[in-house]
């Protein structure tokens, strides 16, 4: 391939401060992946002497490259988007639009053509396992609580720590009413309404009576045995998931596989096995695409027709 000529560095402009515009318009989690994104290109530019703002094509291809080593084409892309966000924000030409870049992407793809990793699905079978194996204490109850509810409601992890103790309505057949806020595929809140099993109230009502009416999140961090007024992370839920499976017995390949997906992989799962359609569980689990959910659910195709 041609090499690049790349332009020598100039002063950079501010582009934190600009940034500083996006917040509330955008999820926290998006708003971190930005400023880490363009971080490191300008730490990138300024490492070659080259300008990081505004940027030409070529730098940004070669960036993008240099990335590629490192990163899956997903993240490559991602980091294209945060660049291009910084120039807009700065009002400077974008450089992000030209042919180059496609090709330099489709380059970056074609090299690492590699599936998407598939977590593992935590289907019923597994899930029973998990909360057997939930020890006889305050942390065994919550995880048990919130195992058992994220795989009812086929949540994400960020939708799961984002609960809060006035989003659930225990209604008069034993089960739970919960409204889930906000998530990723529904950025401005419009929020969808998800029903529980009597197994997920049951676990619900026990967590709430041991941790007391006046915390907000429905599940709240533990300190030296008492409850604290603090959400749990995302990170957390994928530890608790993969504690739970080894507790489980399940080998060291198993709980690896295991993530914080696998509940709403697997209830997916098992709902297409007790044979409900594509679009019963689009709606179930918010999802607004069918190729993600086309990924969740192959694996479960060979149990359906066999």
């Amino acid at each position: 391939m041609k090499p690049y000529v790349l332009p020598r560095c100039i002063s950079t402009p501010d582009w934190r401060a600009e940034f500083k515009r996006l917040e509330g318009a955008y999820a926290p989690a998006t708003m971190k992946s930005y400023y880490t994104d363009v971080r490191i290109f300008e730490e990138w530019c300024v490492g070659k002497a080259f300008s990081p703002f505004p940027a030409t094509t070529q730098t940004v291809c070669a960036f993008l490259e240099d990335q590629a080593d490192l990163l899956t084409p997903s993240s490559v892309r991602r980091r294209l988007y945060a660049i291009r966000k910084a120039h807009r924000l700065l009002a400077l030409p974008d450089p992000t639009w030209d042919e180059d870049i496609n090709l330099t992407l489709r380059r970056v793809r074609r090299a690492k053509a590699n599936r998407p990793k598939q977590a593992k699905g935590m289907t019923r079978g597994h899930l029973d396992k998990c909360l057997a194996a939930q020890p006889d204490n305050p942390w065994g109850l919550r995880n048990q609580a919130m195992i058992s509810l994220g795989y009812d409601l086929l949540t994400r992890r960020s939708e799961l720590v984002a609960l809060q103790t006035s989003d659930i309505e225990f209604r008069e057949d034993d089960t739970l009413r919960v409204l889930i806020r906000r998530s990723k595929a529904d950025p401005f809140g419009m929020g969808r309404i998800a029903f529980s099993s009597k197994r997920s109230a049951d676990l619900i009502s026990a967590w709430l009576a041991w941790r007391g009416p006046d915390i907000a999140p429905l599940f709240c961090g533990i300190y030296q045995g008492k409850p604290i007024n603090r959400p749990l992370g995302t990170t957390k839920v994928k530890l608790i998931i993969k504690e739970a499976a080894a507790a489980a017995g399940f080998t060291p390949e198993e709980v690896h596989a295991f993530s914080g997906h696998s509940l709403r992989v697997g209830a997916a799962q098992d709902l297409l096995c007790a044979g409900f359609d594509t679009a019963a569980i689009m709606r179930a689990g918010g999802w607004k695409s069918i190729n993600v959910l086309g990924r969740y659910l192959e694996f479960a195709e060979h149990n359906v027709w066999s």
